[in-house]
C-alpha cells in the first residue's frame, strides 16, 4: 500500500487527487496539510487521514510514500524539492514551477534522490489523446504540416473553491495566467501527439477581460495565442483562453500529408480521421473531462502503479521540463514582440 499526503486541499485535489487515490485500491491517503486548517481538517476527516499542522511535519512523517503538490504555483518549487529531499516521490500540479531555474532544480534533485517526479499532465492520460498518439506514429494521417489546437473555458473563478479570493488572478502566488494553466497542457499534448517538440514561438499573451475586486485588470494574462514551430517543420497554432462565455473548448486538428485527424473537435465523435482519398474514420474513444464534468483522469492510477512497480512515471520530468521551456520562450516573445527559440 502506498501511503500519500495530499499538499493543497483546494478544487484540484477534491476533485482529482483525493477521490482517485481513495478508488485506487493500492493508494492511502494517510495525510493532508492546507494552510486553510479548518479545510484540512474536513478533509482528513473524509478520508480517514492525519491533517498535518505545517507542510513541514508532513514531510517528515516516515510512513508517508509520495505526495501530491497540489498547492499555489509559486510554492510548487519549494514543496516539491523538500518533499524529495525528505525521501518522497512527487506528483505536482501543472505548471511545474514559476521559473525555469526553479524547474530545473527540481529535476535536478529527484535525481539525486532517486524518486520519481511526475507532473500531472491529464491531457496525455484522454483515451482520445492515447489513440490518436498511435494512429499518428503509424503513418495514418502521414507527415504532420499544419496543426491548430485550443483549450478555452470561463475562467478558474467558475471552478474554484474560493471565487472570493482567487489566487490564479494573484501574480504574486500565481506568477502567470492561462498560458500556465492551460498552455502547458496543450504545449504538452502537442509534443505527445507527435514526438516533436516545439522548436520556435511567436507568442502574444495579454489581459483582456478579467478584472479583480477593486475592477481592474488583472496582474496575470487571462488570453494566449501562439505560432508553434515543430522539429522537422510542422507549424500550428496554440489558443488558450479564460474568457470562453460558450461552451469548454478543448480539440486539436492535425492536417497531414493523407488526412486530417479531428480530436473532441466534434460533439458527436472525439476522433474523426479524414483521409487523403476521401473516407472518414469515426472512432468513439471517450468524452474528454470538462470543469463542470469531471471524469477519472488516469494521471493518479499511472502514477500509484509507477511508485508500486518502480517503473518510470508515464509523463517524464525532462519533457516536463521541456514544456515548460516552451511557456518561457512563449512570454518572451509576447514581451519583445519578436520569434524565440526554445
Amino acid at each position: 500500500m502506498i501511503n500519500v499526503g495530499v499538499i493543497g486541499c483546494g478544487k484540484i485535489a477534491q476533485v482529482r487527487h483525493l477521490p482517485e487515490y481513495a478508488s485506487n485500491g493500492d493508494a492511502n491517503v494517510a495525510a493532508v496539510y492546507s494552510p486553510n486548517s479548518e479545510r484540512a481538517a474536513s478533509i482528513a476527516e473524509q478520508y480517514g487521514a492525519k491533517a498535518y499542522e505545517t507542510c513541514e511535519e508532513l514531510l517528515a512523517d516516515p510512513a508517508i510514500d509520495a505526495v501530491s503538490v497540489c498547492s499555489t504555483n509559486a510554492s510548487h518549487c519549494e514543496i516539491a524539492v523538500n518533499a524529495l529531499r525528505a525521501g518522497k516521490h512527487v506528483l505536482c500540479e501543472k505548471p511545474m514551477a514559476t521559473t525555469l531555474a526553479e524547474c530545473k532544480l527540481m529535476v535536478k534533485t529527484a535525481r539525486e534522490t532517486g524518486k520519481y517526479l511526475m507532473v500531472a499532465q491529464n491531457q496525455r492520460f484522454a483515451k482520445a489523446h492515447i489513440d490518436a498518439q498511435k494512429l499518428i506514429a503509424s503513418g495514418e494521417i502521414g507527415e504532420i504540416l499544419t496543426f491548430r489546437t485550443s483549450f478555452c473555458h470561463k475562467g478558474p473563478e467558475s471552478w474554484t473553491i474560493n471565487p472570493g479570493n482567487n489566487w490564479f488572478f494573484d501574480k504574486t502566488r500565481a506568477a502567470f495566467g492561462v498560458m500556465a494553466d492551460l498552455g502547458v497542457h496543450k504545449t504538452d499534448l502537442l509534443h505527445f501527439l507527435t514526438g516533436k517538440n516545439t522548436i520556435r514561438v511567436n507568442a502574444v499573451a495579454k489581459t483582456l477581460e478579467k478584472k479583480d475586486r477593486d475592477g481592474k485588470l488583472i496582474g496575470v494574462d487571462d488570453n494566449a495565442i501562439c505560432i508553434y514551430e515543430l522539429e522537422g517543420g510542422a507549424t500550428g497554432t496554440m489558443t488558450v483562453s479564460w474568457t470562453c462565455c460558450g461552451a469548454e473548448e478543448n480539440s486539436t486538428v492535425l492536417y497531414g500529408t493523407q488526412g486530417v485527424m479531428r480530436i473532441y473537435d466534434d460533439p458527436e465523435s472525439s476522433l474523426i480521421v479524414e483521409q487523403r482519398g476521401g473516407k472518414r474514420v469515426v472512432y468513439q474513444s471517450d468524452k474528454i473531462a470538462t470543469n463542470d464534468e469531471q471524469t477519472r483522469s488516469g494521471v493518479i492510477d499511472s502514477w500509484i502503479h509507477s511508485i508500486k512497480t518502480a517503473s518510470l512515471p508515464a509523463v517524464p520530468m525532462d519533457e516536463s521540463l521541456y514544456v515548460m521551456k516552451v511557456i518561457f520562450a512563449a512570454f518572451e516573445s509576447s514581451h519583445t514582440g519578436m520569434s524565440v527559440s526554445v
